[in-house]
């Protein structure tokens, strides 16, 4: 087909504005992608920094919390063994105060076998048994702190275990993050994932994580502080309770000594009665005797005035008659039978009187075993006593001098 020269130029002119708008749009199309190119190489460029920046943030940020929970769980580690200490302390003291509490018990039930008048109600009864409640308080206290330490211990095991798998837990992550701030497009364990926009299902938010993380830290530091006051008010109890242990015990010890002295005191006076009556005893045997001498003589002489006055009975005529010498010898027989119911009288009297001195003697007798009997179980009862006095309390003195002190032997 022959075209005219009008058509020749005007297909030469449509190619001709195809070829220019074809140019023109691959052009734009070329600007465009250059644009692009440019853009979401630097996006991507900044989008890596801004992530890798964000994990390692995040990084530190773990790492801070673990320097928190790690020095809580230092902390913890050693208020547990302070707390394992305090409890092996308080379970010696809860053994050793079985001692004295023995002791406590053997001196009342020894003091219960005193005898007689010396069976009283006295201030080392008191102070013994007041001892004995103060033991068996500081006992009963103890061992409701020994209990309370052993929960303490356990509540602290359990929040350790806690903070120790937090920690466990925040080591890991910061190791993943870590690698994941190293890693890159060059790294050779880079590949595609599948469905790597899920959301696993544990996941929990931020603010989750950091509610939980203020929890534990706020949960390990009460607990540091509460078992804190509870080991110094379970080692100020100790301490409280050992001196007034102690202070009664010293009040106990002086109650004795004060008794022994008293009862030493007391012996003494008896003993120094006891001579009297023995004296005054051997005087009255000596007078009884006396008096039945007197009494022997009286008979021979009322025998002689009675045969006197019988003789003269038998005169004949009126030479029986009363005369002076029969008024005589009667009035001197009347005398005598008056005198010698005196002397029996008075002899009974004595006998009456000796006898009841006697008596009087064996009580004292008595009484004085009876006190020489409490003298010794209260000395007993010191020296019993005396095994709870150590280190500085321990009496210097030598057990003869203190024997010697206790029983007065110097006076």
């Amino acid at each position: 087909m022959i075209l005219g020269l009008p058509d020749w130029y005007a297909k030469q002119w449509e190619l001709e504005e195809s070829a220019s708008n074809r140019i023109n749009n691959s052009f734009e199309l070329r600007n465009t992608g250059r644009t692009l190119r440019n853009e979401t190489k630097i996006k991507t460029e900044w989008d890596t920094l801004l992530n890798s920046t964000r994990l390692d943030n995040r990084v530190k940020e773990l790492s801070t919390w673990e320097e928190i929970l790690a020095k809580l769980f230092k902390e913890l580690s050693v208020e547990k063994k302070r707390l394992r200490d305090a409890r092996a302390e308080a379970e010696k003291d809860l053994e050793n105060i079985e001692h004295p509490l023995k002791v406590a018990a053997e001196c009342i039930s020894m003091r219960d076998c005193r005898r007689g008048s010396e069976l009283t109600y006295d201030e080392p009864d008191t102070e013994v048994k007041k001892e004995l409640t103060v033991i068996e308080a500081f006992k009963k206290n103890l061992t409701e702190k020994v209990q309370s330490a052993w929960e303490k211990l356990n509540r602290l095991e359990q929040i350790e275990f806690e903070v120790s798998l937090d920690l466990t837990d925040k080591s890991e992550a910061i190791t993943i993050d870590k690698d994941n701030t190293n890693l890159n497009r060059n790294s050779a364990t880079v590949s595609y994932k599948p469905n790597a926009l899920r959301i696993p299902k544990e996941a929990k938010t931020y603010d989750t994580w950091l509610k939980h993380c203020r929890h534990i830290k706020l949960l390990a530091e009460n607990e540091l502080k509460d078992t804190h006051i509870f080991r110094d008010i379970m080692v100020a109890m100790q301490k409280r309770a050992k001196n007034d242990i102690e202070a009664q015990q010293d009040a106990t010890d002086y109650a004795l000594r004060k008794r022994i002295h008293q009862t030493q005191k007391s012996r003494n006076q008896m003993e120094w009665q006891k001579r009297k009556v023995e004296k005054e005893m051997e005087s009255l045997i000596k007078e009884i005797l006396r008096l039945e001498d007197a009494l022997r003589d009286k008979v021979e002489i009322v025998k002689c005035a009675e045969t006197r006055l019988e003789n003269r009975t038998y005169r004949p005529g009126y030479e029986l008659c009363r005369d002076e010498p029969e008024f005589g010898l009667k009035e001197q027989v009347l005398e005598l039978r008056q005198t010698k119911e005196q002397l029996i009288e008075k002899i009974n009297t004595l006998k009456a009187t000796f006898n009841g001195l006697e008596q009087l003697l064996i009580k004292i007798d008595r009484n004085l075993d009876d006190k020489q009997h409490s003298l010794m179980t209260d000395i007993k009862c010191l020296d019993i006593r005396s095994s709870l006095k150590t280190g500085n309390r321990a009496p210097l003195i030598n057990e003869t001098d203190r024997n010697i002190a206790l029983t007065n032997l110097d006076d």
